[in-house]
C-alpha cells in the first residue's frame, strides 16, 4: 500500500515524462474520421473537468482522516487526466475537426459528480471509468493507422494502470473501514454500479470500440476480468495491499 507522499512523488516524476511527438503530422483518413471523431470529442470533454468536485470530496476526507497529502495527489491526478483531454483536443485541433462542449455521457456524469460529497463514491466511480478508459483507449490505438494518435493512445495508457491502482488502494482503505454488515451490502452495490456503468459507456461508445476490434462480448469479459482484480484488491487483507500495485492490464 502506497502513501499519499508516495503518489505526490509519482505523478510529479510522471508529468516530466514527453511521451508524444508532435512534429508528426497526423495522417489519419476520413474512414477513421468517421468511425472514431464522436468518441474522440466526447472522451476529450470528459478528460478536461476541473475537479472541483472532486477536490471538494478529498478535502473533506482527508480532514477527517488525517492524510492531508491526499488532497495534493488527487490534484496531481486531476492535472493528469487534464493533460490527456489536452492533448486530445490538440490532436482534433490538427485534424480540422471541432472541440464539443456538450455530450450525454459528459453531462450526465457531471450531474452525479455536483451531486455526490462521498469519497467512496468519487473513487468507485473513477475506478469504473478508468477501467473502460483502458479499453477504449487501446480500441481507439488500434481503429486507426496514424501514428501522432497512436503515440497519444499509448501515453494515456502508460498512465491509467497507475490511476487505477492509486483509487484502488484508496478504496481499499476506505472499505477496511467498514463494518463486516456494511462490507457485505457494499460487494454487491459496488458490483452492480461497475456493470451498469460499464453498459452506459459501451452503448455512448461502441462504434469506436468495433472500429478498434473489440465485439461486446470481448467488452463485457475484459470489464468482467477487471472487477473481478479490483474486488479482490478492494477485499483484500490489509497485509497483502501492499502487494495490489499495477496489476491491472488490458
Amino acid at each position: 500500500m502506497h502513501t499519499s507522499y508516495y503518489w505526490i512523488g509519482y505523478f510529479q516524476a510522471n508529468a516530466r515524462q514527453k511521451r508524444v511527438n508532435w512534429t508528426i503530422a497526423p495522417t489519419i483518413t476520413q474512414d477513421e474520421i468517421a468511425a472514431i471523431l464522436p468518441s474522440l470529442q466526447a472522451w476529450q470533454l470528459g478528460e478536461t473537468s476541473e475537479g472541483e468536485h472532486l477536490i471538494a470530496a478529498s478535502i473533506k476526507y482527508a480532514y477527517r482522516i488525517g492524510d492531508p497529502d491526499y488532497v495534493d495527489a488527487v490534484g496531481l491526478f486531476i492535472k493528469e487526466e487534464q493533460k490527456h483531454g489536452n492533448n486530445l483536443g490538440r490532436y482534433i485541433d490538427k485534424i480540422g475537426q471541432k472541440r464539443v462542449k456538450k455530450d450525454w455521457g459528459d453531462t450526465l456524469f457531471r450531474k452525479v459528480r455536483y451531486m455526490n460529497t462521498s469519497m467512496e463514491i468519487w473513487t468507485l466511480a473513477v475506478i469504473v471509468v478508468e477501467s473502460t478508459a483502458q479499453i477504449f483507449y487501446q480500441a481507439l490505438k488500434d481503429a486507426t493507422q496514424c501514428r501522432l494518435l497512436k503515440d497519444i493512445c499509448t501515453d494515456i495508457l502508460i498512465d491509467e494502470a497507475p490511476h487505477i491502482t492509486f483509487q484502488t488502494e484508496r478504496l481499499a482503505i476506505i472499505f477496511e473501514g467498514k463494518s463486516n454488515f456494511a462490507k457485505s451490502w457494499r460487494k454487491v452495490a459496488y458490483k452492480h454500479f461497475f456493470h451498469a456503468t460499464s453498459l452506459l459507456v459501451w452503448h455512448a461508445h461502441k462504434k469506436l470500440f468495433i472500429a478498434g476490434g473489440v465485439t461486446f462480448d470481448m467488452y463485457v469479459k475484459k470489464m468482467q476480468y477487471k472487477y473481478k482484480k479490483t474486488i479482490q484488491a478492494i477485499t483484500a487483507a490489509p497485509a497483502n495491499h501492499k502487494t495490489m500495485i499495477f496489476n491491472y492490464g488490458n
